[in-house]
């Protein structure tokens, strides 16, 4: 029965599909090979990875090759074995397995930075084709890659022309109704899986390896692709909305607050101080994928941060903050909104995110002159819009994209004569801290307070940086981390340098950890970030309190002394009760609340489940019935969030 599949005018699509089922069952074992001490490894359930495996493998393969296989039943008879139909043999069969190949050595470099399967994160890329291709090529052997593809391809057409196949699809010139007859079974087994075969169903294991392992890396790009927006409404569990909002009050009520019952938005409240407000210029540097884990003060013995091991102790230090995300806009979205991170795209992403209630609404009424400085080309994750109508100065490097100079706000480029080392995502740590001397030089000429949002890039792939003699000169995350510590004491000494320094508090925080996949949906440990304040006129001390990202500003501004109309998720920790302490981590599908050793979380299934958290071995055992309480006061946080940024609630 096979060999006749391959003695027929369909023989080259046929074999096609064992060819992709084989080569995704290949990649199956390279991926595991790399995570094999994450997963469940039963008999059982390994068997049942390949399995499931094997049925996504095979239902992606007749989706891939459905349009030949189309073609295939609908080519004239007459010109079947002629120059056109051998030209469009070729030309479908190349182009096809050269975006199959791709695709599958597209993985290993994926799942190595995420432990994951192509997602969201690869449907973003592909707007932002720029950044990317460049960080491939820096961070990867482009032409050797593309010689080994075009050799693979070669090879592959040899083999299937020595083994008849290409002869068997010219020599069959069956009429329309016999191949129709011969290609019926694939056909519908094709539409079936369009229809019927979803990403979902490759969820089947509490081990987050297992699952990924299991499901097909084109499938889940394109399960990503249509579900790139998610309505908290439709797919996560809700509560009555008067009970959430009640829920929500009493949780963030605390000692220096008053809730304003007339207001439209359903959590502002009146912040208030008795003692006087100081108005310190204000520096927040945000630090790309600095996980805890890379510090000394955190327990790493290879001395990759001194300078910022060093703050620990110098600062106000927060040792037990967590990341709401694992992207820079989630990172963003937490320090400047300070909500929790709401379901699908961050807000930073979304239409209709213009002048929103922010920590800039706060200071623009403690009258401080605002900017926004990145690396890179702004235009990214549409850092640009957002913060420039939020009210920001924008500084940034726009290198020639078109698109960058359609947005009206305040920019200022950063020139070439300005730039000692670039890559694929912008200036190098040095370059920007560089900006922002400037730009607090031209404010304090200006007799202006400045508050500055700066994001560096330079701790990420392709990890290439300035040489020195004093940086780890390895081209990995090691030395960047290295780096990245290295140009943040040079700043901070070139700043000590300016009148303005005496008056100026520095916020540093990371924007999320360098990689946050783990066997478990959430992985609490690594959403664990660091966080100081410094050169605050305050006693240096280590803040130990659970706490959250969204708690990082309001917690400064209780420093300082600030009274505001508050509109944040986010609480000053030093107000809190001990028993509200409480972290927000999340994917772009999973929302967990972490309290105490309990961690809630939520899925689109309306699914809730609870996990008892040991923070020794960041293990999760799951809970045998829900706490209600918790269960209610996660739902009444995520709920709320989702419906004042849906409802326009939010903004100023």
């Amino acid at each position: 029965m096979i060999k006749k599949l391959f003695k027929t005018r369909f023989s080259l699509y046929f074999a096609s599909i064992f060819m992709y089922t084989g080569l995704s069952t290949i990649l199956r074992v390279v991926l595991l090979s790399q995570s094999f001490s994450g997963i469940s490894s039963s008999p059982l359930e390994f068997l049942k990875i390949f399995l499931i495996g094997f049925y996504f493998d095979f239902a992606e393969a007749l989706i891939i090759y459905l349009p030949y296989l189309t073609y295939l039943i609908l080519f004239p008879k007459k010109l079947i074995g002629g120059k056109i139909d051998i030209i469009m043999t070729y030309f479908i069969f190349s182009l096809t397995l050269f975006l199959v190949l791709f695709g599958l050595m597209g993985e290993i470099p994926f799942w190595d930075e995420f432990h994951a399967r192509y997602n969201f994160i690869a449907v973003d890329y592909l707007i932002y084709t720029y950044e990317v291709v460049q960080n491939i090529n820096e961070s990867y052997p482009i032409p050797w890659i593309l010689t080994i593809l075009i050799t693979m391809i070669a090879l592959i057409i040899f083999a299937f022309r020595k083994w008849g196949i290409f002869t068997s699809t010219y020599s069959k010139q069956d009429g329309i109704s016999s191949r129709l007859k011969m290609a019926f079974i694939p056909l519908i087994i094709s539409f079936i899986s369009i229809k019927y075969v979803n990403n979902d169903q490759g969820n089947w294991s509490e081990n987050r390896f297992n699952n990924e392992l299991s499901k097909n890396g084109e499938l889940s790009f394109f399960a990503a692709f249509r579900s790139n927006q998610l309505d908290y409404n439709q797919f996560y569990k809700k509560i009555n909305s008067e009970e959430a909002i009640g829920i929500l009050d009493k949780d963030l009520s605390c000692k220096n607050t008053h809730f304003n019952l007339n207001s439209v938005d359903p959590i502002e409240r009146k912040i208030t101080d008795s003692l006087d407000e100081i108005h310190p210029n204000i520096v927040l540097i945000t630090i790309e994928s600095l996980s805890a884990e890379f510090l000394g003060c955190f327990g790493n013995q290879q001395n990759l941060t001194p300078f910022m091991d060093s703050l620990s102790t110098q600062s106000i230090f927060f040792s037990n903050l967590y990341a709401t995300g694992t992207r820079t806009v989630r990172g963003m979205e937490a320090l400047t909104l300070c909500v929790p991170p709401t379901p699908g795209h961050s807000i930073v992403r979304r239409p209709n995110n213009e002048n929103l209630y922010s920590i800039a609404s706060v200071l623009r009424d403690k009258d401080y002159s605002l900017s926004f400085l990145y690396g890179g080309d702004g235009y990214f994750d549409n850092m640009n819009y957002f913060f420039g109508s939020q009210g920001f100065k924008i500084v940034d490097r726009n290198r020639g994209n078109p698109l960058s100079d359609n947005i009206d706000i305040k920019r200022q480029n950063i020139p070439d004569e300005e730039v000692s080392f670039e890559n694929a995502w912008g200036v190098c740590d040095q370059d920007i801290y560089f900006q922002s001397l400037k730009e607090a030089d031209e404010n304090y000429a200006n007799g202006k307070r400045f508050f500055q949002f700066i994001m560096t890039t330079s701790n990420h792939r392709p990890f290439t940086y300035p040489s020195d003699s004093s940086i780890l000169n390895h081209k990995n995350r090691d030395g960047a981390v290295n780096y990245t510590d290295f140009a943040l004491k040079e700043f901070i000494q070139n700043a000590k340098s300016r009148p303005w320094f005496a008056n100026t508090v520095f916020v540093i925080v990371a924007d999320h950890c360098a990689s946050s996949a783990g066997k478990w949906e959430l992985n609490i440990d690594k959403h664990h970030i660091p966080a100081f304040i410094f050169n605050l006129k305050e006693e240096s001390r280590r803040v130990t309190d659970l706490c959250s990202q969204i708690d990082l500003m309001p917690t400064l501004f209780g420093y300082l002394h600030w009274s505001y109309d508050s509109r944040f998720f986010g609480m000053d920790v030093n107000q809190m009760d001990q028993y509200k302490t409480r972290a927000f981590i999340a994917n772009y599908r999973t929302l967990g609340f972490l309290k105490g050793n309990i961690l809630t979380q939520l899925n689109d299934k309306q699914e809730v489940k609870q996990f008892d958290w040991n923070s020794e071995t960041n293990d999760l055992q799951l809970l045998e019935s829900n706490v209600d309480s918790l269960q209610k006061l996660c739902i009444s946080y995520y709920q709320v969030a989702s419906q004042r940024f849906k409802e326009g609630v939010m903004k100023d």
